[in-house]
């Protein structure tokens, strides 16, 4: 086979710029269309080429492209291109750019190129590059090319930079004699020539004084600059702490804020005067919209939280939240000491205007805290958080229910054994590839104390064992069915009853059983979150609660007495006389007369005689005495008259929430108003029902779910001001995040389904039976 390369330099372009085309001369339209048009063409294939090739010479691509060049051809009629090749960069022949692979392996591999030596040059015998561009050795073409962005540099033939590079032909007697050498073979094998094209492309850099340098960057005006430093200060704030300030400094980061026209910028700037200015910007607004309101509550969360940061925040009457300030904590906390930072925060705001402050929600205190500051307070409503109350129920289940311990004793005795057991682990992955198309990993399970014993209080907790067994439960079947491992069940007895437990279906009913009722109060728990229930509510959650607690009961056959009895004490130390206050004053459960009145009158019916006290005792604490008898009659009036069927049917309202599915009350804050318009007859009560409405259940803001990292923030500073800059830093994000209502852990959610990651809902596997009592 002949080279290609003779043949390829008798069909290259001339070197001479082709002549200006005159007006008269000019093409027809559809000629010159059809030249720009391969002019792109070429001209992207060439683009493309180069960037290839740079890629390879750094070490990222094919070997040959240190030796092969793209050369992009110029037509002699328009100027402009009109094909790419390939030159060889060690005997200058030109071929066709349609497969590089192919050219390499004829011309280099083959021996077809006289100079591709089979081992390299010293750097000492590398000839210096001259003023003088390299010749062509084969004859009397030039070939007009622009030059790879490090490789050659060339002189330009004409001053125009849109001008074609000209080599100039030289003399014969500079080839060498043609030879034929064997392919370069290197001591790291074929990766080793990508580092070799890179350390000959270091010494030409060396040699050659000119490089050229990247595009300037984009001129922005200083309107523009400071518009975009202002947008990346409010992004990386309202982060949350999720991006580091310290990354503004990232060498990539100040590359691109370069390429962009941006000026560096430090994160001194960012943590002075720009986190000064975002700070009193916050403050002013959130100071401004408590003054406007008439009364606010204080919710205060993370006394039990790990991270040692407790957020306040003030929740208004229209429904929105405002962050106050985070508390820093190192160890336990006393309740004297949670009382004092809470009352502190109402001092700061009310000021001697203490009246202001109509409750707190926080989590519950072992000592008295909450109940110390609604003695000494008698207008304030005080709660214990919801959301901690119903997680709790999960601890009491696992304490009092003899179900969950013998499940969790026996999940925590399989997981071991097929964890530990490497010929059963073994079988375990190959069958979870199998069933799953998975097959790594270990059951999950807690912490062990120093005795080698399960640690029941640790995290994570004994839901994610029974995940984890669930989820594979017929690759676990399989594992200990499989006839090549009975050996391991005969030997040992604890094996044999590991095997046993696997083949009770028994085991498996209980499982789920108690998987179901965790899920049962976590999507409970979870739901409360997110809605942020108001007082009010509290009573139909818990009542709902039960509802749930009785079907998985009847479900899965299991006596009711235990677990009702658990659900109710947890209930009862919970529970406060707001909550059925509040309820039969909220107009979203009065209820149609059934008595021949059109009226919507208040659910007294649902309360116990206990609770109808509570209310009674309630409203009398909440106002002066010389307005309790007033009161109480007006709670009379209501009880009897209740609410106009259109204004109780328009506060009732609902629609259905199109990102959710369900109903959800078009106007929550109609309930609240009514009071204050339409029901001004009922000037005493009405004072109560307002204030009692509108107080939430739960103390989270609304901004801690989902990982935030702003106790990092707490934990990295140091000193009076560290300290006071972690504040400003705090407050800034959760007043951002609190104006938009949303978290990092819905994006969080959102990279989760990005990456095909669980949504949360577990699928019970179909091989795990479960005896129904509806079948």
């Amino acid at each position: 086979m002949t080279a290609p390369a003779a043949t390829t330099n008798a069909a290259s372009p001339t070197s001479q710029p082709p002549p200006p085309l005159s007006a008269a001369a000019a093409p027809p339209l559809d000629s010159v269309s059809a030249d720009e048009l391969a002019a792109k063409t070429a001209t992207k294939r060439y683009e493309g080429l180069v960037m290839v090739r740079t890629k390879a010479v750094r070490g990222k691509g094919a070997w040959y492209w240190a030796h092969l060049e793209p050369v992009l051809v110029h037509s002699t009629d328009t100027g402009l291109p009109k094909a790419v090749k390939l030159r060889c960069s060690l005997c200058d022949s030109v071929f066709s750019a349609s497969n590089p692979s192919r050219t390499a392996s004829e011309h280099l591999k083959r021996g077809t190129c006289p100079n591709f030596a089979s081992s390299p040059n010293p750097i000492s015998e590398i000839p210096p590059v001259t003023s003088q561009p390299p010749h062509n050795r084969h004859g009397g073409h030039h070939h007009h090319h622009h030059p790879p962005p490090s490789h050659h540099p060339r002189k330009r033939s004409g001053a125009g930079s849109g001008r074609p590079y000209s080599f100039p032909p030289p003399p014969l007697e500079a080839a060498p004699p043609p030879h034929h050498h064997q392919q370069l073979v290197l001591s790291g094998g074929k990766d080793d020539l990508g580092a070799l094209a890179l350390l000959e492309d270091s010494v030409k850099k060396l040699k050659s004084p000119k490089i050229l340098s990247p595009p300037p960057a984009p001129a922005l005006t200083k309107a523009q600059v400071d518009f975009a430093l202002d947008y990346l200060t409010d992004w990386v704030f309202d982060s949350g702490g999720s991006v580091s300030i310290s990354s503004l400094e990232h060498p990539k980061f100040r590359s691109f804020l370069n390429q962009v026209g941006l000026p560096p910028i430090s994160k001194r700037d960012f943590a002075g005067p720009r986190l000064d200015s975002k700070y009193e910007e916050a403050r002013l607004d959130s100071e401004v919209r408590i003054r406007e309101a008439m009364f606010f509550q204080i919710a205060s969360e993370g006394w039990k939280a790990e991270d040692g940061l407790v957020n306040v925040t003030v929740n208004l009457p229209n429904g929105t939240s405002l962050y106050r300030k985070a508390a820093f904590l190192t160890g336990s906390v006393s309740s004297s000491y949670a009382e004092e930072v809470l009352w502190d925060s109402i001092a700061s705001i009310c000021g001697n205007s203490t009246h202001r402050c109509v409750g707190i929600v926080a989590d519950k205190f072992k000592g008295k805290a909450l109940r110390n500051l609604e003695g000494r307070n008698p207008w304030m409503v005080n709660l214990p958080c919801q959301l901690q109350g119903i997680r709790s129920l999960i601890k009491d289940f696992n304490k009092e229910l003899p179900i969950f311990e013998s499940v969790t004793k026996n999940c925590f005795k399989l997981a071991r054994f097929v964890n530990e057991n490497s010929r059963i682990r073994k079988s375990f992955h190959k069958y979870q590839l199998q069933e799953y198309g998975h097959g790594s990993g270990l059951l999950r399970l807690p912490p062990q104390n120093t005795g080698g014993a399960i640690n029941m209080d640790s995290k994570p907790p004994a839901f994610a064992t029974f995940e984890d067994i669930l989820g594979s439960a017929h690759a676990v079947q399989l594992a200990v069915l499989d006839e090549s491992n009975k050996v391991v069940f005969i030997e040992d007895q604890a094996a044999g009853e590991v095997s046993e437990m696997v083949r009770d279906m028994g085991f498996w009913n209980e499982l789920e059983a108690v998987h179901s009722l965790i899920k049962l109060v976590k999507d409970t728990a979870q739901e409360v979150e997110m809605e942020r229930p108001v007082v009010g509510q509290c009573l139909p959650v818990w009542e709902e609660l039960r509802n749930k607690v009785k079907e998985w009961c009847a479900k899965f056959r299991v006596s009711e007495g235990p677990v009702e009895k658990a659900v109710e004490r947890r209930f009862r130390k919970n529970y406060h006389p707001a909550w059925a206050a509040a309820f039969v004053l909220d107009p979203l459960y009065l209820t149609r007369d059934t008595s021949g009145s059109t009226s919507y009158l208040p659910p007294f019916r649902c309360l116990t005689t206990e609770q109808e006290k509570d209310v009674d005792r309630l409203i009398t604490r909440l106002v002066s005495r010389d307005e309790a008898h007033i009161a109480l009659m007006e709670l009379m009036k209501w009880r009897t008259t209740g609410l106009d069927p259109v204004y109780a049917q328009a506060v009732q309202m609902k629609e259905r929430d199109p990102s959710t599915g369900k109903l959800r009350i078009v106007n929550p804050q109609s309930r609240r108003l009514v009071w204050e318009t339409h029901l001004s007859e009922f000037k005493t009560l009405g004072k109560i029902a307002v204030r009692l409405i509108f107080l939430r259940a739960v103390s989270c803001g609304g901004f801690r779910p989902g990982n935030l990292s702003y106790a990092r923030w707490a934990s990295a500073a140091h000193g009076h001001a560290g300290l006071d800059r972690a504040q400003k830093l705090i407050f800034v994000a959760a007043h951002s995040k609190l104006g938009r209502r949303d978290s990092i852990g819905e994006i969080y959610g959102k990279d989760g389904n990005f990456l095909g990651l669980s949504n949360g809902e577990d699928e019970v596997p179909k091989d795990v039976m479960v005896d129904d009592a509806s079948q």
